[in-house]
């Protein structure tokens, strides 16, 4: 048993600094971001190469490069260790703490029913640890997949055998502009976001004379920030733009057409049946429960 634990210390350290190299780009970054010396990632490096038979890296003098066995091996070396960082957090929990729930949620959706799932939890559920991560729709389908998370808020998604889908309420795209009386169509400062394949088909239908915008993003986010910044107009999600539009910083542009797109969470049923508050937290966001007559 002894030997055991070692050897999964041991490999668990060695994808760490596998790891570390691939995002720093080096063995001497790697070392630095380590705070070990550039022969222990050297040697780390070795020994998990020659554990997997494979040569992971190359390396050169302008940085290391990923081999197809490499490429392979980052995708279950960030599993792995995201796995082994969630068993040691759900196995220290502090006195007062009875249970865990590790939440994944899209960048996109946090805004909206994200925090309101997060606050759900640490408002009324005291003895709940929580713990977020924020990915993309791949990284979160993987993520619940392997028991990384137990929960992901996600756009789409399909249900494994031991896994539940609860649709919630559509989330409203709604075009906004940096001052009120914008136009529709014809705003040379209109930004267009990426809301997924079916956003970009209705808008097309919606705007097939409008030509192709200057500036494009794929976050909501980054998309109200530039607008508050530099002005321009775009379609953003009713839950993010709400708070801006109250102050007056930003305007939603009357008769413009208007979009949805689908949402729902994903729950791990293993874990669910350790939460007996999930169901009214589930119906709450659903709309079906107020938050006065939840439990």
């Amino acid at each position: 048993m002894r030997k055991f634990r070692i050897e999964a210390a041991v490999n668990i350290t060695s994808l760490q600094t596998f790891l570390a190299i691939v995002e720093t780009g080096s063995l001497v970054r790697a070392s630095h971001k380590m705070n070990v010396t550039q022969s222990t990632v050297t040697a780390r490096l070795k020994g998990l190469e020659e554990e997997i038979g494979q040569t992971l890296l190359i390396r050169q003098k302008s940085g290391v490069t990923l081999t197809p066995a490499g490429t392979k091996m980052l995708r279950h070396a960030r599993l792995m260790t995201g796995l082994w960082r969630q068993a040691k957090y759900e196995t220290a929990l502090p006195e007062g703490l009875d249970s865990v729930c590790t939440f994944g949620c899209d960048r996109e959706l946090w805004h909206g029913p994200g925090r309101a799932f997060f606050y759900g939890i640490t408002a009324d559920r005291p003895e709940v640890a929580l713990s977020v991560q924020q990915g993309s729709s791949r990284d979160l389908e993987d993520w619940i997949s392997t028991g990384i998370v137990d929960v992901i808020l996600t756009y789409e998604a399909v249900a494994r055998g031991n896994q539940t889908i609860h649709d919630l309420p559509p989330e409203e795209l709604v075009l906004y502009s940096w001052r009120d009386g914008a136009p529709v169509i014809g705003d040379p400062g209109y930004i267009f976001v990426d809301h997924g394949a079916e956003f970009r088909r209705q808008h097309a239908e919606a705007y097939h004379d409008a030509g192709l915008a200057r500036l494009n993003f794929d976050s909501s986010w980054w998309a109200l920030q530039f607008i508050l910044d530099n002005r321009g107009s775009a379609y953003l999600p009713r839950a993010l733009a709400d708070t801006f539009v109250q102050q007056g910083r930003i305007f939603e542009v009357a008769g413009a057409p208007l979009f949805s797109r689908k949402k729902c969470l994903v729950v791990n049923d293993s874990a669910a049946r350790n939460w007996p508050w999930f169901p009214a937290l589930v119906a709450r966001l659903q709309g079906r429960v107020s938050p006065t007559n939840s439990a």
